[in-house]
């Protein structure tokens, strides 16, 4: 018997030691949700855009509502504070035949563009979320089909849009409803180009990425606010090495930084990130005299996502090919985000993903093409139109994980640190990943929601963190329960906050349950 109550003991003591195990752990920073609003809309009926104001702290919706006895769409803007609490409404009287298309903003005005049934006929929407002034004016181009991306510099509209099997800027003035197509921005489809407003230098960017299959280099084009080249030039890699993509440094034109990814020879993946200080010029011979290579084994927490005997494997082999003057080749492709101004320089967030492709024979029709192009879901366009994707058709883009590096403004990697994603798939390539800096001005939260969960992580720098850390989205009523959660998407706000979205049923604790649209704050 004693032997009995010996073995029973030590079979108490390993359950007992295998439930600690399984405790979760407990979250050193977890995010308050310190408001929620709700819109009784139903996703067959609506569709609502969410434009976030960081200047004053407010957030400003676009509601389409389909009436159920009228034909004809309505739409308007509605204002929440930094509370969610409703400000105004503004109606928007939209002509009968036109279409949504893109949504953007500047300091606290709201700009939405709409497509007409005659080709290339534009109307758009002006809202002063401050005072609720409404403009709008209708635009006759003849020449405009589809319509890629808006920007908002100085009061005039930048839209990239498609002329004759070429992406174009469209330069809309609102002041004196004029418009032209900008001839330094002509290039044949498909094309690749980022294209940034920068409303601190009055100053648009443009940022194209050429290669004829074997080589690759960046052209850079500046525009004023009034769609005049101010300068092109072009940076490019020496050796076998090419640059894909970029990203430039926003703000003070004194710290000009690009940064961004670069291949060997196969232009469709990306071997490690590059860095080049504008400022520091050229040598004699046209090279850049600040241009930095960082490959994925130079990085701490790229490789994360695999076993540290995989990973091993690699940078052994790795060695093996550089004894004989050979370089191991990776097959990453990465979508960036805008770099993002800190103390030391800047942070420069790239989502690593890879297509799923289609191996039936099922002809999914222009659906193919436009993800080729870059839209994005839920009225979010992708900022990249990709002509690397139209080889083969797509049915969709897996992300796995997210790097973050911090340069110093001399384009120096400083420290990196990486985010992995739980099975993240969309069928356009678009963000995921969203980022805020935390108050001790250190530490940032990066994110991203799914099935109504928000996972996050804080990455302290090159520090190591969990990157399993969750919490549920909660109605305003701990008594209510939600679920049918869809269209659901992560947006940052200001300070440590980000904005949750999406269509929800709501189930209270008595009565009939509700259709809505929510948005749920959450700040760390």
């Amino acid at each position: 018997m004693k032997q009995l109550y010996l073995f029973l003991g030590f079979l108490l003591s390993i359950s007992t030691g295998w439930a600690q195990k399984a405790t979760p752990p407990k979250f050193s920073v977890e995010p308050s949700q310190p408001a929620r609003a709700e819109l009784l809309l139903e996703a067959y009926s609506s569709d609502v855009q969410v434009q976030p104001l960081p200047e004053d702290s407010s957030v400003v919706l676009l509601v389409e509502r389909d009436p159920i006895l009228s034909g004809k769409s309505e739409y308007y803007f509605q204002k929440f504070n930094h509370n969610l609490q409703p400000i105004r409404r503004a109606d928007i009287p939209v002509p009968r035949g036109y279409d949504f298309q893109r949504l953007c903003s500047e300091g606290t005005d709201v700009y939405a563009i709409f497509s007409g049934l005659d080709p290339g006929t534009l109307w758009v929407a002006a809202f002063d979320s401050r005072t609720g002034e409404l403009g709008n004016g209708e635009f006759k181009t003849k020449r405009t089909r589809g319509i890629h991306e808006l920007k908002a510099l100085d009061g005039n509209l930048f839209v990239t849009v498609e002329v004759d099997q070429h992406l174009t800027i469209l330069l809309l003035d609102l002041h004196t409803a004029k418009f032209q197509f900008l001839p330094s921005v002509y290039e044949p489809l498909p094309a690749r180009f980022t294209f940034l407003a920068d409303s601190v230098t009055k100053r648009a960017e443009l940022i194209l990425s050429e290669t004829n299959g074997f080589k690759s280099r960046l052209q850079l084009k500046q525009l004023s606010d009034d769609g005049r080249l101010i300068r092109s030039e072009f940076v490019q890699a020496s050796s076998e090495r090419g640059l894909l993509d970029a990203q430039l440094s926003p703000g003070d034109s004194a710290a000009r930084l690009l940064a961004g990814t670069y291949t060997l020879r196969d232009s469709r993946y990306s071997q490690g990130l590059f860095a080049s200080d504008l400022t520091a010029g050229v040598t004699p011979t046209g090279q850049r005299r600040s241009l930095r290579y960082y490959d994925f084994l130079n990085f701490k927490h790229f490789f994360d996502f695999m076993k540290p005997a995989k990973v091993a494997r690699m940078r052994q082999r790795s060695e093996r090919l550089r004894a004989s003057d050979r370089q191991f080749r990776h097959r990453y492709q990465l979508l960036m985000h805008d770099m993002v101004p800190t103390a030391e320089g800047f942070v420069l967030v790239s989502e690593v993903y890879y297509p799923r492709y289609n191996t039936s024979n099922f002809n999914y029709g222009n659906l193919g093409s436009l993800a080729n192009y870059g839209y994005g879901g839920f009225g979010y366009p992708s900022r990249y139109n990709n002509f690397y994707n139209n080889r083969r058709a797509s049915e969709g883009f897996r992300t796995t994980h997210a790097l973050i590096c911090g340069f110093d403004r001399q384009g120096n990697l400083l420290w990196d640190n990486s985010f992995l994603l739980k099975e993240i798939e969309h069928f356009q390539l678009q963000e995921t990943v969203r980022m805020r800096p935390l108050s001790d001005g250190r530490r940032m939260a990066m994110a991203y929601l799914k099935n109504d969960e928000f996972h996050y992580k804080v990455v302290d720098q090159a520090a190591s963190a969990p990157n399993d850390w969750q919490i549920q989205l909660r109605p305003a009523d701990p008594t209510e329960k939600t679920n049918d959660t869809s269209q659901e998407h992560l947006l940052t706000w200001y300070g440590g906050r980000f904005l949750a979205c999406g269509y929800q049923h709501v189930r209270p604790e008595k009565g009939p349950g509700r259709d809505v649209f929510f948005l749920n704050v959450l700040e760390f």
